[in-house]
């Protein structure tokens, strides 16, 4: 069986890039008997030839060396993150039991308040403060997660 070596002007199949899909092409330009350039006969594209990928090529798994090694800190399983907000939650349900709602403090964005003050908010309930942020601005961890509020540095 002889195969007809190949010239500008010869039709072959390549991905197209518009239609991004296997076509005919006609092939446009050569360089040392390999095709470079080609037109698509169904958009007309001008784009360089990309050979169409063989079943085989497409199913076979990357060889080793194409795989980059694994870090060794990713030897071990991953282990999902928890949701920030439900270890907030954990957090205020693990706290609340040690509260003594008599002392909390009516929240008012003009007083200090030091770390682990309990506050009565209006809106957000009961909170114990967490940290103080900026000079004016403190966490609080409220029943339903952590708010960020003024107060006075």
């Amino acid at each position: 069986m002889s195969t007809k070596k190949l010239s500008a002007g010869d039709i072959i199949e390549s991905r197209c890039t518009k239609c991004r899909e296997v076509l005919n092409h006609r092939i446009v330009a050569m360089v040392e008997g390999k095709v470079v350039r080609v037109e698509c006969n169904t958009c007309n594209g001008v784009h360089n030839y990309y050979p169409p990928v063989s079943e085989k090529e497409a199913k076979a798994p990357r060889s080793s060396a194409a795989v980059k090694p694994r870090a060794a800190s990713s030897a071990s399983p991953r282990v999902p993150r928890k949701d920030p907000l439900e270890a907030e939650r954990e957090e205020w349900a693990s706290l609340s039991p040690t509260f003594d709602y008599d002392k909390a403090l009516h929240y008012n964005m003009n007083e200090r308040y030091p770390v682990k003050r309990l506050i009565n908010h209006t809106v957000f309930g009961i909170g114990i403060v967490k940290a103080v942020v900026t000079p004016n601005k403190m966490q609080v961890l409220f029943k339903d997660g952590a708010k960020l509020l003024r107060c006075q540095s």
